[in-house]
């Protein structure tokens, strides 16, 4: 069976929520539903904007109370792991990431965390008897004497000999506190660890769970080539077709042709009601919304380029000097396709949300539809930042900027800057 690419882009859209604004307001239980969804929630700590997770999940669910994640995670719906990279990820996956990052994971904050077991596991050892003893504890609870150079990244050693009980498992997150982390025993924060009896009979072998995150990466991502599929839970070796022909003639992935494309993609058979629609074109786009950079459908630079022609790289840890569009840009998906980038900045004392800089996609001229689209996104995410005058400094092509005000403006907007 043949997709064209605007079918195959449908199909990853409507998987990832993204096909089509949401009909009701958000819900607490939407919010979980949507983390299960897309099976990981990547953190991330930079907040020029909303912080990534909470824009991630703004992208889906519209506008929300931002604390709802942090009460997800308090009361155990969700967890924090090492996956893809550091992530939220919905409670049932407990076991399976607790087995996968101690046997088969090779991701760096893993193998930090080793050398800190190694070389310091009496630190360790009186780390954890304080928190049995005293309770949860944050990173700040520690002090570094008057004098004392930072360590690795800044980290005093505290910070880095609760990242790597973090990662072994013996702790775990039980809340945040203004964003910063609040460690506890692992099994004080998730209980079901010692009534399910030791780890490794609660668990499937290796081989199961990294099927299974196979299974749930196809189904996540809901169509993509094998080559792809390694990366959304940070999994080795990157697969190829032969990999997956065990799966296919299991009937649990469906093996599909994608117009254009050389490689077959990969379609999870849970999602087969959706390649039935985009097949007869019942998927229709009409989502327009701003993304995070480090949003499922763009985090893999190769993939957003083959489905959605859309070249990303993020620019934040890039030297001012080289950057070619800001510091943390935002993808604008409009209607099925990502149509531009924007460096945005929430002035949260003034309550301006700044538009640093916008750039269309090379030769893309956006039509009157898709500037109204695109201005309101912009003003519906100022207005969840709490920051509802939209300021336009700098766009390209520059006669963007004019459109983009006129739309702002003639809108029924909270409020627009010239």
């Amino acid at each position: 069976m043949e997709l064209t690419l605007q079918q195959a882009r449908a199909v990853q859209l409507a998987a990832q929520g993204l096909l089509q604004p949401v009909p009701k307001a958000a819900t607490r239980t939407a919010l979980r539903a949507c983390i299960a969804r897309m099976g990981l929630l990547q953190i991330d700590t930079i907040h020029v904007v909303a912080r990534s997770p909470y824009l991630v999940l703004f992208s889906r669910l519209g506008p929300y109370p931002q604390n709802w994640l942090e009460e997800a995670l308090a009361q155990g719906h969700v967890f924090e792991t090492w996956a893809h990279e550091a992530c939220f990820a919905p409670a049932e996956d407990l076991h399976a990431h607790r087995l996968f990052n101690r046997e088969a994971r090779k991701h760096w904050g893993l193998v930090n965390a080793q050398k800190s077991h190694k070389n310091q596991r009496a630190e360790l050892d009186k780390l954890l008897a304080h928190i049995r003893d005293n309770g949860p504890v944050k990173s700040s609870d520690f002090e570094r004497p008057e004098g004392v150079p930072a360590a690795w990244w800044g980290w005093k050693d505290e910070k880095r000999w609760l990242e790597a009980l973090f990662a072994s498992g013996e702790l775990m997150v039980t809340r945040r506190d203004k964003f910063q982390r609040v460690y506890d025993l692992a099994e004080r924060v998730a209980p079901q660890l010692l009534q399910s009896g030791s780890e490794a009979d609660a668990a499937h072998s290796i081989a199961q769970v990294s099927t299974g995150f196979t299974e749930k990466s196809v189904a996540a991502l809901g169509l993509t080539q094998a080559r792809w599929i390694h990366d959304y839970y940070r999994s080795k070796p990157r697969l190829k077709d032969s990999d997956l022909d065990a799966l296919v003639a299991q009937d649990r992935l469906l093996r599909v042709a994608v117009e254009g494309w050389r490689a077959p993609a990969y379609v999870h058979s849970s999602q087969a009601a959706l390649l039935k629609k985009a097949r007869a074109n019942k998927l229709e786009a009409t989502h327009t919304t701003l993304l995070s950079p480090f949003d499922p459908i763009v985090w893999d630079r190769e993939r957003a380029l083959t489905l959605f022609d859309f070249d990303y790289r993020l620019e934040c840890y890039t030297p001012e000097a080289k950057r070619v569009h800001g510091y943390f840009v935002l993808p604008i998906l409009c209607r099925g396709e990502l149509i531009g980038r924007l460096d945005a900045k929430a002035h949260r004392a003034e309550g301006v949300f700044e538009v640093k800089a916008l750039h269309t996609q090379p030769a893309c001229s956006w039509t009157d539809v898709q500037v109204q689209d695109v201005a309101q996104a912009i003003q519906r995410c100022a207005n969840w930042h709490g920051t509802p005058l939209v300021k336009i400094s700098r766009t390209q092509p520059a006669k963007m900027a004019t459109a983009l005000r006129r739309a702002l403006r003639g809108g029924q907007t909270p409020g627009f800057l010239p």
